[in-house]
């Protein structure tokens, strides 16, 4: 991958098919700021209320041999966040205790069992990371039981009023006025602590080693966890994503192959498709201890037998998973069947917590309306729901008006879960509906988006490696989206009963051929099977929707359309 910045001034030696990309993203007008690398041109990220009152309270605990320790989330950005101030703090010869809470056990979030099990410890200072904001009565128990808690979290203070932690270092705090951190991942304001510790030692004279290698995790859990990709997170994640080919921690270089090794830069898909589903993989099915050991493990030996656990557990949970999304999706269609569909809003009691999130996605994706996707908690007569919105809706807000309904809810826009007693649901279901009813449909449901169209005869190396410039995609800088008007289907095979392997050839190119791959695709809801679509195409023409990708196979690389939809006509 190359890491150079593009020349702005060059349009005329940029392929045709990324300046129309560029012109319709209006990437030409803030170019330098869009592709910079540069680390120096970030914002202030120690810049966040309590910081100094952070660093000092940590530098006391450790001139006092004070016990600290770090507690996380059960996700990529917690794991990860708990990863990063572990090692940060094994660099300055400090030994912390890490906890996590279960899924199933404990819940989302720091609690008073939480600081039960740190005292018993003998901590004296509890870190938490990506969680803690709405916690309130924990925060009270902490002051209680004599216990400083400091909370490092970046999801929204949207209780009453700010917990009473010792310090709350949160770009998303109510009396945060400046909005250019907000977008920091939970990994991000850890390591936004860090550097801050870093600065403030540096000026007494103390030297730390350099935290530049902490980006690793920065990367991985800005881009799991969705957090925008505003340039300042590019920038984050970029050197992070540049690191990880000749990482110096075991447990990262763990994901990757020798294959892998050979980039410059990690792609951000090997990150969101395979690195983020493994770690998550643990917490979603039990405790996510063996992905936290993983990452912070000593040597290969320990990371592989770790690593391996996560394996396992990513092929169980894809079963599970598969098994829910099809139940979900036979309920969505009988609603469907009965009446216009506003939203997914689907419950059985069986159906396993730990991958309704994922599922609520994929509802989302099949329906392109919000998604709410319910099941039994450990009580039977309450329910927990991962919820996923669509378009632009702002689902947070829409879950806000239903709050009196719930125990306890929390999330941002675009994800929210929420706990409520059984008997609200029926409420809930009415009252989300008609609330979307008054909404225009533009707004609450996934529109069918692209970003320019390409010719046959423009796909090429040349076109693939300037895509790759503006690499990390996902939130904020999604992966671009081509049509393609020109090609018609040569063959196709199905793969395993729902992928699809196809070949497109052009009338404008005797002779060529492109090789495409469509995963589950058989059986996609309002999706025509490829025998019509090869049957129909002569008299009606296709219109194919695809991201461009490189199939690397045995030391080959081939250029491979990730397809999305194949449409009849000229859509």
């Amino acid at each position: 991958m190359n890491t150079t910045q593009i020349d702005t001034n060059q349009k005329n030696k940029l392929h045709p098919a990324i300046v129309r990309l560029f012109e319709k993203r209006e990437i030409f007008q803030n170019a330098d700021e869009f592709f910079s690398w540069d680390l120096k041109a970030l914002p202030d990220l120690t810049a966040m209320k309590d910081m100094d009152k952070t660093v000092q309270r940590i530098t006391d605990a450790i001139k006092n041999n004070e016990r600290i320790g770090i507690y996380g989330d059960y996700d990529v950005d917690g794991t990860t966040s708990c990863a990063l101030f572990f090692h940060f703090f094994k660099m300055i010869g400090v030994e912390v205790d890490l906890f996590q809470p279960s899924r199933f056990v404990e819940g989302y979030g720091v609690h008073p069992s939480s600081v039960d099990a740190a005292m018993e410890k003998g901590v004296n200072l509890l870190i938490t990371v990506d969680c803690g904001i709405t916690n309130l009565e924990t925060c009270d128990y902490a002051i209680e039981k004599g216990l400083d808690l400091i909370i490092t979290d970046h999801h929204k203070d949207a209780r009453e009023h700010m917990p009473k932690a010792y310090a709350v270092i949160n770009p998303n705090r109510r009396d945060e006025e400046d909005e250019i951190l907000k977008p920091l991942a939970g990994v991000g304001v850890a390591f936004a602590v860090c550097l801050a510790i870093k600065n403030t030692w540096a000026k007494e004279g103390k030297e730390i080693p350099s935290i530049y290698p902490l980006l690793q995790f920065v990367a991985i859990g800005t881009i799991c966890d969705l957090a925008k990709l505003t340039p300042m997170n590019m920038k984050l994640t970029r050197h992070g994503l540049k690191q990880i080919p000749k990482t110096q921690f075991s447990g990262v270089a763990s994901f990757f192959s020798d294959e892998d090794r050979g980039f410059d830069v990690i792609p951000s898909e090997k990150i969101s498709f395979y690195v983020g589903p493994l770690i998550n993989s643990k917490g979603r099915l039990d405790h996510p201890e063996k992905a936290l050991n993983l990452l912070i493990s000593s040597d290969y030996k320990e990371a592989f037998a770790n690593y391996s656990h996560l394996e396992i557990s990513n092929k169980e949970r894809k079963i599970i998973q598969s098994e829910v999304f099809e139940e979900a999706k036979r309920n969505v269609v009988k609603e469907i069947k009965s009446s216009e569909i506003y939203s997914s809003i689907v419950y059985e009691p069986h159906w396993h917590e730990g991958v309704i999130g994922i599922v609520a996605s994929k509802l989302v994706e099949t329906f392109e309306v919000p998604a709410m996707v319910f099941t039994d908690s450990e009580d039977s007569n309450i329910v927990k729901a991962s919820c996923r919105s669509a378009g632009d809706l702002n689902l947070y807000e829409c879950l806000k008006n239903c709050s009196d309904l719930f125990i306890k809810f929390g999330g941002h826009k675009a994800a929210a879960g929420l706990s409520m007693p059984k008997e609200n649901l029926p409420a809930f279901k009415e009252r989300m509906n008609n609330m979307l009813v008054q909404i225009p449909e533009m707004e609450r449901t996934v529109q069918d988006q692209f970003d320019v169209f390409l010719k046959f005869q423009e796909i090429d190396r040349k076109l693939i490696k300037e895509l790759e410039l503006m690499e990390p995609f996902g939130m904020g800088n999604e992966r671009p989206k081509f049509r393609m008007l020109n090609a018609r289907i040569e063959s196709y095979k199905i793969l395993k009963d729902i992928h699809v392997k196809w070949t497109f050839v052009s009338d404008d190119l005797p002779g060529q051929k492109i090789g495409g791959i469509s995963f589950n695709f058989i059986g996609k809801w309002n999706t025509l099977l490829p025998d019509e679509l090869f049957a129909k195409q002569e008299e009606e023409g296709l219109c194919v929707q695809f991201n461009l990708g490189i199939n690397r196979f045995r030391g080959n690389e081939i250029i491979q359309l990730m397809v999305d939809k194949i449409f009849l006509g000229s859509s």
